[in-house]
């Protein structure tokens, strides 16, 4: 009697590592995917740090070329 209950134990507990098996398959795969998604953000922050920082960059230049023309800073000399 003893070992059909061990038997049903052992059965329940097979049946339990499935789901768990499947449930750690799902979860890889949710976290790849969360994985990617950050990856991909990532990447384009980065890109807009560059365009600003560009974009800064160029900003500055036309300003001094402004304070130049209107004699407000003088002329590097060349």
């Amino acid at each position: 009697m003893s070992d059909n209950i061990l038997l049903i134990r052992l059965r329940e507990i097979r049946d339990l590592l499935g789901e768990i098996k499947e449930d750690n398959i799902e979860i890889k795969h949710r976290l790849s995917t969360l994985e990617m998604q950050v990856g991909g953000l990532a990447a384009s922050e980065q890109h807009h740090y560059a365009s600003l920082s560009s974009r800064t960059d160029r900003i500055s230049i036309d300003m001094e070329r402004i304070k130049r023309r209107l004699d407000i800073v003088e002329a590097p000399a060349e």
